[in-house]
């Protein structure tokens, strides 16, 4: 089992040309599998982590409902903003500057063949990262992603999650709010859940804005600690 993951930073990248990069790499490890089987060979598949920040995208997975996108296609061009609908699961959100975008494209079966256990450790790295600036955050049952204040009136979403998987290979992932402009969740209703807010980390702390490389290495320090992953520039 490889328990190496490759650590890609993207810097500030077009939704659609990392999803395409995502594709190539989460179909190349598949390839690797279909082979591994095909010819009864044990070459070792790759992991890979690609950390990004997205320019004004919304996007809306398989299952989800088109009317939780507020905007008309004018709108969206006037607030300087593209639409996808993709291939992850889960509903509609918004990526954009500000906000740690993490895509894992794992074989999970290098570490577990279990994929409620890898959102629900996915979700753990994001709250045990907030835990470190003070924050106290969760899980709200039936809803993935991590809240804050869950069961009360002022429950809200920090961080959104959505993943495809196909032979155990992971792709898509979480997205964290940092320093994001919270104002373009009001043009959705996100993740299909009525009536919760969206917050983020610099808002939650009081300060116009938060070091995003320093949530980089936390994120990653705990994600190699929870999947008990070696982490390779």
């Amino acid at each position: 089992m490889n328990k190496k993951v490759q650590l890609i930073n993207l810097g500030n990248k077009d939704y659609k040309e990392t999803w395409a990069y995502q594709e190539e790499l989460f179909q190349s490890v598949i390839d690797t599998k279909i082979s591994n089987r095909r010819e009864e060979k044990q070459d070792e598949t790759k992991n890979y982590f690609l950390m990004v920040e997205h320019p004004h995208v919304y996007t809306l997975g398989k299952s989800g409902d088109f009317e939780n996108l507020l905007l008309s296609e004018k709108q969206l061009e006037e607030k300087g903003a593209t639409f996808y609908k993709i291939n992850r699961g889960g509903d509609i959100t918004y990526h954009g500057p500000g906000q740690i975008v993490g895509y894992p494209i794992l074989d999970l079966e290098n570490f577990f063949s279990d994929i409620h256990k890898y959102l629900r450790l996915l979700e753990e790295s994001m709250i045990l990262t907030l835990k470190d600036y003070g924050i106290e955050s969760g899980r709200s049952e039936g809803e993935t992603g991590v809240w804050l204040d869950v069961g009360t009136p002022f429950a809200r979403k920090i961080c959104a999650l959505g993943v495809r998987a196909s032979r155990w290979v992971t792709m898509h992932g979480f997205a964290l709010n940092v320093n994001s402009d919270l104002g373009y969740f009001d043009n959705i209703i996100p993740c299909g859940i009525r009536g919760k807010g969206v917050t983020s980390l610099n808002v939650e702390l009081g300060v116009d804005k938060v070091d995003e490389t320093e949530v980089k290495r936390k994120i990653i320090h705990y994600f190699a600690q929870l999947f008990e992953a070696e982490m390779v520039s």
